[in-house]
């Protein structure tokens, strides 16, 4: 009874002694990466996600798609990463302001980490540009929504001093403000009056969040026939198109333009009926996923260290050209 005892604690001490050489090898061998989002409903993170997969599949590296709404979630997202034996993970965080405790967990795994789309800050609220980073350059894309708007009013000879401007806006969030400060820029170059700009803070980026925001302003400045639109992301541009309906405002008296290109604006153009959502800046978020999952398997791998801050530009996608640009950049 005492020999059979004393061989099952060897077992179990061997098993215990090697597991972590095994881990090891397995690691080795197959590489596991995590690429959590923040909002895993959201077309974009779809896309996002869904080609990072695919580039693990043509490398030969395994992700583990997560999302990660809270510091909570993202927490437990490393967590299960790490038990999973994830090396590293590719995120696009709920709040910027949780780099710092982020990348403390992941310091205490020895996990390798690339932000996507929007950038760590530190205490100081400065980018931590320690971290890799791929996204959007927030202000050049912002003007390019404003640039958009402008052009649209000149076709359609509105008087930019009869016109209102609804800017949805979300200041918790460094890109939405390059963004939304980018279009604003672009507008007043062009001659946009900017006593006509109303903000909107939203709650959430995402459409409810914005048709909830938009709706009192709207009630509020009700001398204005034509409204222009715009705000960080698609869906919220959206949601303030769905007030401008419920106001009684025709779709030819606005012009929304947002930022993205996924299938939240894809639906929008395949209405029979074109709205007041004249165009997005299209963006790949299939590049996005990729490549930020190739850098980190890259990192992991072949110990070849990304880029420090990788920023794209978009193209306008409208009614008219939506399934060409769709095609060209991989949608």
């Amino acid at each position: 009874m005492h020999l059979t005892y004393s061989f099952a604690r060897l077992a179990l001490c061997s098993a215990i002694m090697l597991a972590p050489f095994s881990a090891q090898a397995q690691s080795d061998e197959n590489v596991k990466i995590g690429f959590i989002v923040k909002k895993p409903e959201q077309a974009w993170f779809i896309n996002e996600q869904q080609a990072a997969t695919n580039a693990g599949e043509e490398l030969g590296f395994e992700v583990v798609r997560l999302g990660g709404e809270d510091g909570q979630q993202v927490l437990s997202a490393i967590d299960n990463l790490y038990a999973q034996g994830a090396e590293g993970f590719v995120i696009c965080p709920p709040d910027v302001r949780l780099g710092p405790a982020i990348m403390n967990r992941a310091n205490q795994y020895d996990m390798k980490v690339i932000t996507v789309d929007d950038q760590f800050v530190n205490s100081s609220g400065e980018p931590m540009a320690d971290v890799p980073h791929l996204g959007m350059s927030g202000t050049k894309i912002g003007m390019q929504v404003g640039e958009a708007i402008a052009a649209e009013m000149q076709a359609r000879g509105w008087d930019m001093e009869e016109v209102a401007a609804l800017r949805i806006t979300n200041n918790e969030l460094p890109t939405a403000v390059e963004r939304t400060n980018g279009a604003t820029q672009a507008l007043l170059e062009a001659g946009f009056p900017e006593e006509n700009i109303f903000d909107a803070p939203q709650q959430s980026t995402d459409t409810n969040g914005a048709f909830s925001a938009a709706s009192p302003v709207l009630s509020q400045r009700g001398g204005y026939e034509h409204w222009v639109i715009y705000a960080l992301n698609e869906e919220s541009v959206l949601g303030g198109v769905r007030a401008t309906e419920q106001y009684g405002l025709a779709p030819e008296d606005v012009i929304g333009v947002g930022i993205n290109g996924s299938g939240a604006a894809f639906a929008e153009f395949s209405r029979n009926n074109p709205t007041g959502f004249h165009g997005t800046v299209a963006v790949s978020s299939t590049m996005h996923g990729r490549q930020t999952a190739e850098d980190l398997y890259r990192w992991i791998a072949e110990n070849e260290q990304p880029p420090a801050n990788t920023e794209t530009t978009g193209t306008l996608m409208t009614r008219d050209n939506w399934q060409q640009v769709r095609d060209e950049l991989g949608l």
